[in-house]
């Protein structure tokens, strides 16, 4: 399989590779195999700029939704929008050193820093200290904390609904604008306020969170 896919690589651009050797990769990502993406990416090695080709859509979701991670895949997303999702420190590392895109926009905008601040309390596949770690790392290789997708949501609006406080702290130290309003207006500390409606958000350790992010915001002149 991995010479097929070397003889691939030297015949499509990166912008161009579709089906299997994208999709084995990203799965890879999501379950944790290490040892497998790593080394699709090195049979491979456009696959750390390739985009999905096809991503969920309101008529056919299923496909792209990845269980483990409670994730959607979009078209235009990569390898490295996906190890963000997972949470995936070392294949972060390896895609960043492998020249992936740190500010590539799937078809809704979101950039990798969005997907890395996905994942909240009550979540199973929430890892907190390797979130932390993919926010730093993401910011330091260029992401723009402040960036904004096509509804005009940045980083820090995502982290604030999805309650967790250290991802919110390390957006801000990070260059986040605190006051930065959404496009409907939505500052953070007014997302900090409001109820998410999201599944497990009403927890005890979420109303925590919660708190602390107001503690936060408030302490960075938010209003």
């Amino acid at each position: 399989m991995f010479g097929l896919l070397t003889k691939w690589s030297k015949q499509l651009k990166a912008d161009k590779i579709q089906g299997d050797p994208f999709r084995a990769c990203v799965e890879a990502i999501v379950a944790g195999d290490d040892v497998t993406a790593i080394g699709l990416l090195d049979a491979l090695p456009l696959l750390a700029q390739a985009r999905a080709g096809h991503g969920a859509t309101r008529q056919s979701p299923k496909h792209n939704f990845f269980e483990q991670i409670l994730h959607y895949m979009y078209e235009g997303d990569t390898a490295l929008h996906m190890a963000a999702a997972a949470h995936q420190t070392r294949i972060v590392d390896e895609l960043i050193a492998r020249g992936a895109d740190i500010r590539a926009r799937n078809r809704r905008g979101a950039e990798p820093l969005h997907y890395a601040v996905d994942g909240g309390p009550g979540l199973s596949a929430w890892d907190q200290s390797a979130q932390v770690k993919i926010i730093g790392r993401l910011i330091r290789a260029g992401a723009d904390p402040n960036a904004v997708d096509k509804s005009g949501v940045a980083p820090l609006h995502r982290a604030v609904r999805n309650r967790f406080a250290a991802a919110v702290k390390a957006l801000i130290d990070g260059g986040a604008d605190p006051r930065a309003p959404n496009r409907n207006g939505s500052t953070p500390m007014l997302l900090a306020n409001q109820n998410t409606g999201k599944s497990g958000s009403g927890s005890t350790e979420a109303k925590a969170q919660q708190k602390k992010i107001l503690r936060l915001l408030e302490e960075h002149g938010a209003t």
